[in-house]
């Protein structure tokens, strides 16, 4: 599912889930440093369940560029799907990391 319920001209949120095999082939690793080639905030951690989960903030187009890069993911992973919620930038991210599995967010 996806919202899209932001200003398209100013920072956003993009909230995020990627499902299949995406663990354990580098996807984390492949998001971060597609993030801070973007020039985003924000942060990526493996979930429990086995999917991946992202949180970014930064210019809505930066962010479609980041969602476009996830929805491919790197080489050996097979993202089955990816579900977004945009929402408005909190400005509260500094940088772009990895964070621990079962992250509670921020």
């Amino acid at each position: 599912m996806t919202t899209q319920d932001t200003d398209p001209t100013g920072p956003a949120r993009l909230e995020a889930r990627a499902r299949g095999r995406v663990q354990g082939v580098g996807f984390r690793y492949f998001v971060l440093r597609r993030g801070m080639e973007l020039g985003l905030t924000g942060w990526v951690a493996n979930e429990t369940d086995g999917s991946v989960r992202i949180v970014a903030e930064g210019p809505r187009s930066e962010l479609q560029a980041l969602l476009e890069a996830m929805e491919r993911g790197p080489a050996g992973a097979i993202v089955e799907r990816v579900s977004t919620t945009w929402g408005a930038a909190t400005g509260t991210l500094r940088d772009f990391g990895i964070r621990a599995g079962g992250h509670p967010g921020d």
